[in-house]
């Protein structure tokens, strides 16, 4: 009953981005209310906060992750790259079951690693006797495969760079298309070699990422699936914050999605292959990795995954496979002085708020935070009505002072609390009481990394590029010139 009554209670969605009234809420079960302290200790539960030295591209990075399925089926990882100055890190959203999240979450930033590195550089790590692990150095992840699943992983590896190292250099772009497809045959190879429920598991499961590449200025967002990425700009002459999206979502709100894949088969499937938003009724995202009964043959599926299943693992009007791809758009941005910070985050938060409320809520953040940061005299002849107006200042800024210092957190906070009146903590407190058999309803799992920028180095690199290109045109200019006759 209380199921039927919640669902009457709140909840209609505008423009893709969930509202609730407080009236509505109002009118729910009384549920426990949980005190500030304790919502709180749920917020913050699973911060992680990364500082860079102070030479580097990114000054820090934030992160957290709000679970609404148990277990919370979404999953974060961030890394530095080893042998190249880069960082890579990644949201994955898990939906059927958090295995092919995981299992995404990790392999991906390897395969990705070993794709990006100069191939000479590849093949000197090869003759060392490189891992899956030889490539990078991961923050914020202290737990690895099982004994038994991790060599086959570790073999797919190698098989893996074992092709790359005999392939020339691509772009980029490149790469991280092929890093993903690659990954992707792998799952479902693995699966039918092994035939383990484990495996057929991560296969049959699936999971939508959106992925951050970063070697000096060149920033590369690689996306499948519905999770999403905004690039915080401040413009310099209004000190206004602007937004800028480096991904599209994959989707049936995605025109040019849904005709990409009714071009892919029969026009007799064109009223089956996607209804009611859903690709062939069932599956929200019209990407991802996994989800192999969208992709495999009829026949691997009748004869491999329904005897380990049952029938109802295939899905309906089921005739011309693969409806699905992991391959994801790549979209490429040189890093300037004004891009102050990069969010992406599980669709979780999009449910809630639009790009530009998030750039507009992690910038307040930003200026809110420097009150809690020590107070620096002017240098030379300081006079005192100087650090009065200081004083007052920070004074006045009391009032903006930040709750959470993690913006990430700052940023489910007011997902889930924001109300035209201000945050209220009635609201998010009812979001973190509902039961788990009806939480899902009205919140998906969140999560969110907070990348912040260093625009003193990025400057510096720029001028560095400029004077080096300047230096290049000159020498071809003069060497261009006519010589004078001997």
């Amino acid at each position: 009953m209380l199921k039927f009554v919640l669902h009457d209670a709140i909840g209609y969605v505008r423009n893709n981005v969930r509202e609730f009234s407080l009236n509505a809420l109002r009118l729910l079960p009384q549920l426990p209310q949980l005190s500030p302290y304790d919502v709180n200790l749920a917020l913050r539960e699973n911060e992680f906060v990364y500082n860079f030295p102070l030479d580097g591209i990114i000054r820090s990075y934030e992160t957290n992750q709000l679970g609404s399925n148990s277990p919370c089926e979404d999953s974060r990882t961030e890394a530095s790259l080893l042998h190249r100055n880069g960082f890579i890190c990644g949201v994955f959203d898990g939906h059927g079951g958090a295995a092919c999240g995981q299992v995404v979450s990790k392999r991906l930033l390897r395969y990705i690693s070993a794709g990006t590195l100069p191939r000479q550089v590849l093949r000197e790590q090869m003759k060392q006797g490189c891992t899956s692990q030889s490539f990078l150095k991961c923050h914020n992840d202290n737990v690895d495969f099982v004994s038994e699943i991790r060599p086959i992983y570790e073999n797919s590896f190698q098989q893996y760079i074992k092709r790359l190292s005999a392939e020339p250099q691509r772009d980029v772009a490149t790469e991280l298309e092929q890093a993903f497809q690659q990954l992707d045959e792998d799952l479902a190879l693995e699966a039918l070699a092994t035939n383990d429920v484990r495996t057929m598991s991560v296969a049959l499961s699936g999971a939508v990422a959106c992925l951050v590449h970063l070697e000096g200025l060149q920033l590369h967002v690689a996306s499948t699936g519905d999770c999403g990425a905004v690039l915080g700009v401040l413009d310099p002459q209004t000190n206004q914050w602007q937004v800028k999206k480096l991904n599209s979502e994959h989707n049936a709100d995605n025109m040019q999605e849904v005709e990409r894949i009714l071009q892919e088969h029969p026009r007799e499937e064109r009223e089956t292959i996607i209804r009611n938003g859903r690709l062939l009724s069932q599956l929200a995202p019209l990407r991802a990795f996994g989800d192999y009964r969208y992709k495999w043959p009829v026949e691997t599926m009748q004869q491999q995954v329904v005897p380990m299943f049952g029938e109802h693992v295939m899905p309906p009007n089921y005739y011309t496979p693969p409806y699905l791809t992991a391959r994801p758009d790549v979209q490429q941005h040189e890093l300037g002085v004004n891009d102050k910070f990069l969010v992406i985050a599980s669709d979780g938060l999009w449910d809630f708020l639009t790009p530009s409320e998030v750039v507009s809520l992690v910038g307040e953040h930003i200026n809110s935070k420097k009150i809690l940061e020590p107070m620096r005299l002017p240098s030379g002849d300081v006079k005192l009505k100087e650090i009065s107006a200081q004083l007052a200042e920070r004074k006045a800024g009391l009032t903006r002072k930040p709750i959470d210092q993690n913006a990430a957190t700052h940023l489910i906070r007011h997902a889930l609390g924001a109300t035209e009146y201000g945050i209220e903590h009635s609201k998010i407190s009812y979001y973190l009481s509902l039961p788990q058999d009806v939480v899902r309803l009205y919140r998906d799992d969140i999560t969110i990394t907070v990348i912040y920028f260093n625009s003193e180095h990025i400057a510096k690199l720029r001028n560095e590029t400029s004077t080096a290109s300047s230096s290049s045109s000159s020498s071809s200019s003069s060497s261009s010139q006519p010589q004078p006759a001997a």
